[in-house]
């Protein structure tokens, strides 16, 4: 749901009725998550998807139905061979609902608090012998996994939406707003950092914070706010080693991140890995710094470097192995190098 909110708060300001059907629990592997969403407007319009495929189509039908009926119900529909989002046997359980300020009155709260970067959990009541408490809603900011759970008397499907995980860029330039853009399709918190407030201006990174202050002195002042855990991701785009170096002290001393890397030349991978090791740290520890960022994808531009360095942001959230083909014949300006890597001269 999280992906369509605005177009969700527009349907619901308009006065007028959507559809919106929910997956609640899916049956077999594949890349179709729980919670995904699709709303169906009064004018027919479609907004978020299910991957595709007659099961979407079913779907999105059923979405229409129930904006038009006013009925609320959980509907299975089984995967037939070939059908992208789930192995062929699966199956996919979906509750629609009619959406409008009378149907869904609470909607705009989960929206602030979503647009506040606050947690916010909803729980809906799918199934129940009572066919009038069929899609009741219930906001809380407690924790809670998104799941389906079945209760003696009711089916409630609990959707739980988190903070957006944090990338902070330090260094404002050309690769910092093209970053930012890759960023934001992946659903992260964006902040831009730099000293210098002639280029940290808001305008340049819209959709961004932006921040004017040292690199390392904001960094300190998040952790010590306890603004940084094992979903923050940090990005050095700058490659002056004055406000570089020691950044990545204190980045490389903090006991959690999702991901950290900094960008640059081959040259400036040497030298800042020499400056590190010379401030005391070993190997081990200079292997949780991706340098030069991104995977090695041919990048030149700006727009595909930062390409490149989403792609290697995405690998290390999900825990995947990096497959990086290497091409000896290609300067390796972007290429992820381990840091003891010998140098042929």
């Amino acid at each position: 749901m999280r992906d369509i909110v605005d177009d969700l708060l527009r349907v619901w300001h308009s006065g007028r009725t959507g559809g919106l059907a929910t997956v609640v629990r899916t049956v077999g592997s594949g890349p179709l998550p729980v919670g995904t969403s699709i709303l169906v407007d009064a004018n027919g319009a479609v907004y978020g998807s299910l991957l595709g495929g007659s099961v979407e189509t079913t779907v999105i039908e059923a979405a229409t139905d129930a904006a038009r009926s006013g009925r609320r119900g959980l509907h299975r529909f089984g995967v037939p061979p070939g059908e992208p989002g789930l192995d062929s046997g699966g199956m996919v359980d979906v509750f629609v609902e009619p959406f409008s300020r009378r149907d869904f009155p609470e909607f705009p709260s989960i929206a602030a608090e979503i647009a506040a970067h606050r947690r916010v959990t909803l729980f809906t009541v799918v199934w129940n012998p009572d066919p009038d408490l069929i899609g009741q809603h219930l906001i809380t900011p407690q924790r809670h996994a998104t799941e389906l759970v079945a209760l003696p008397e009711s089916d409630v499907f609990v959707a739980s939406f988190p903070p957006p995980p944090r990338l902070i860029i330090f260094g404002a330039n050309a690769f910092a707003a093209a970053l930012t853009v890759q960023a934001k399709l992946l659903g992260y918190r964006v902040t831009i950092c730099d000293s210098r407030d002639t280029f940290a201006t808001p305008d340049a990174f819209p959709g961004a914070e932006v921040v004017v202050d040292w690199p390392h002195r904001y960094l300190n002042t998040l952790s010590a706010a306890g603004e940084i855990d094992n979903s923050t991701a940090i990005v050095v785009l700058g490659h002056d080693p004055t406000f570089e170096i020691p950044l990545l002290t204190v980045a490389l001393r903090l006991p959690e991140l999702g991901y950290l890397a900094a960008n640059g030349s081959w040259s400036a991978h040497l030298r800042r890995i020499e400056d590190l090791r010379a401030g005391g740290f070993d190997d081990a520890t200079l292997a949780r710094l991706h340098s030069p960022a991104g995977l090695d994808i041919g990048a030149r531009t700006a727009a595909e470097v930062a390409v490149s360095i989403a792609a290697e942001l995405l690998v290390a959230r999900s825990g995947t192995e990096r497959r990086i083909t290497e091409n000896r014949d290609a300067e390796p300006q972007f290429r992820e190098f381990p840091a003891n890597a010998p140098v042929a001269l």
